[in-house]
């Protein structure tokens, strides 16, 4: 079994693993099942990626979406490990190939929707292939009492009991409450398994919540002020998600929309031009966002208050998964209350509840999550991340200093805020920068992959911070491992050294 230090550094360039990562790979890897609650950005797939790399045989994650599966396989890939993706975005003839593969022992991870594993074929490889990790991620949607629940989740423990050996199971999400974590350790049979929150707060993030007399006016303001920047913007309907992305391009900014009402084909096309970085915004219903990995967005704008703060949370949760600083906007107003209600009441016919007990439970629970979340959007006083974290079952005491009730914000207005500011104080040379986006680019189009997958924002200023000048100094740049140094290196090196032969005259 190979060292986890190891593995991190060569794979992914990172020299420490981030709070909570390495005592749950130490779990798995002595055996132990795990339900962990991390929240969004904080590494969950180093949690299982490591462990599926130090274990001999293979393992096999399953994720509600197949964008989340290609992109994930994608770095993987890029990262010079053996992974694929079962799922109906393959042609019959792929998939064969792809299972035929897999029988083989040519993957070491194999990522698949939980449908998948109802089907013959693939029970019939796994019960004749040595399977030791079973990652299950967004295990909330296992749970009836969480936001995205996916029947098809319910069916795992079964597809487990038919292996010949149980494989370790690992159990993450971003967000559950104490209900829904007791529905995954009970539904998954998770045997004593290590239960952890890593803690939900995610520093980098602000919190603002406003009630502007114009919300798309707001709205205008806030993207004119960060016209460069990738950002997501919720709403309610798709009457509403039309209009506001009309609205954008229309005032000449770079906007799709994005809900079930549109084509599958549509859908997916706007989908990867914002992942591709070709437009900067996507104006979307809840639809979109699970799973989403684009690591560089760098503001999550709700134009109209979700139903609950798990909701929420997921959702402006997709903004600055690399860490960087990075706004999540709450835009209220008290339609959205009564457009909730009514969603909510209608919500029960929606899950087929047909008992009056039950779906009067339902819509009782329902509502006063949604008092919640109208308390969170209406605060004046309390600190908004104390708020989220509260609900969580997290204690905090303000103040943040990164919320709009911290920082002492006017809740009709935030004429000034601009996304920005560095994690790290590092003297930048942003004509350098400049100049390594631009290759990434190139390498990003020749290769087929988002620019993220090539190397990440905070790892290209790295670069412009030391210009590093051999392939040796890459080693020292956190997020450079051994493949991407062996696949990028020279290039990069290349655009530091013409940059500064340049600069010497």
């Amino acid at each position: 079994m190979s060292n986890i230090d190891d593995l991190l550094k060569k794979y992914y360039g990172y020299d420490s693993f981030r709070k909570g990562q390495e005592s749950i790979i130490n779990h798995i890897l002595s055996g132990r099942d795990i339900s962990a609650v991390m929240p969004t950005g904080a590494g969950k797939s180093i949690c299982y990626q490591i462990p599926a790399l130090a274990f001999d045989g293979i393992t096999i994650v399953i994720s509600p979406l197949i964008s989340l599966m290609q992109d994930q396989v994608r770095t993987l890939i890029s990262m010079g490990v053996r992974a694929a993706y079962l799922n109906s975005s393959l042609s019959p003839r792929q998939l064969e190939l792809a299972v035929a593969n897999a029988r083989k022992g040519v993957y070491k991870i194999i990522y698949v929707a939980p449908e998948r594993l109802e089907t013959e074929s693939f029970v019939d490889f796994a019960v004749n292939n040595d399977i030791s990790l079973l990652a299950v991620d967004e295990a909330h949607c296992i749970s009836q009492w969480g936001h995205d629940f996916r029947p098809s989740y319910t069916q795992i423990a079964d597809f487990v009991a038919k292996l010949p050996k149980r494989p370790v199971i690992a159990a993450f999400t971003a967000t559950a409450t104490e209900r829904v974590k007791r529905d995954i350790s009970r539904n998954l049979r998770l045997i004593d398994p290590y239960t952890v929150t890593t803690g939900f707060d995610r520093e980098n993030l602000y919190f603002g919540t406003y009630k502007p007399i114009d919300k798309t006016k707001f709205i205008l303001d806030y993207v004119s002020r960060n016209e460069e920047q990738s950002g997501i913007i919720y709403c309610s309907t798709r009457k509403g998600v039309d209009e506001l992305a009309r609205i954008l391009a229309e005032s000449g900014y770079s906007a799709l929309p994005y809900h079930a009402g549109m084509s599958d084909n549509d859908r997916a096309y706007n989908q990867n031009e914002f992942i591709y970085d070709r437009t900067k915004i996507i104006v979307a219903t809840n639809a979109f966002g699970m799973g989403i990995d684009k690591p560089n967005v760098r503001y999550v704008i709700h134009n109209n208050m979700p139903q609950n703060m798990e909701e929420y949370y997921q959702q402006a949760g997709r903004a600055g998964r690399d860490g960087e600083p990075s706004d999540c906007i709450l835009l209220y107003s008290g339609r959205d209350v009564k457009l909730n209600e009514f969603l909510i009441k209608n919500g029960a016919d929606k899950e087929n509840i047909t008992d009056d007990t039950e779906r009067e439970r339902y819509i009782e629970a329902e509502l006063e999550k949604l008092k919640l979340m109208t308390f969170y959007s209406t605060s004046t006083t309390v600190c908004l991340r104390k708020r989220i974290l509260r609900y969580f079952g997290e204690e905090f005491y303000p103040p943040c200093n990164n919320c709009s009730i911290c920082v002492g914000e006017s809740r009709v207005d935030s004429s000034h805020i601009v996304v920005g500011g560095e994690t790290k104080h590092l003297i930048i040379d942003e004509a350098l920068l400049e100049r390594l986006k631009k290759k990434r680019l190139q390498l990003a189009v020749s290769s087929g992959v988002p620019a993220f997958a090539i190397l990440s924002d905070a790892t290209l200023r790295e670069i412009a911070a030391y210009s590093p000048r051999k392939l040796s100094d890459l080693h020292k740049i956190s997020g450079f491992g051994e493949s991407k140094v062996a696949r990028y290196g020279q290039a990069v090196i290349n655009v530091v050294t013409e940059y500064e032969n340049e600069a010497d005259f």
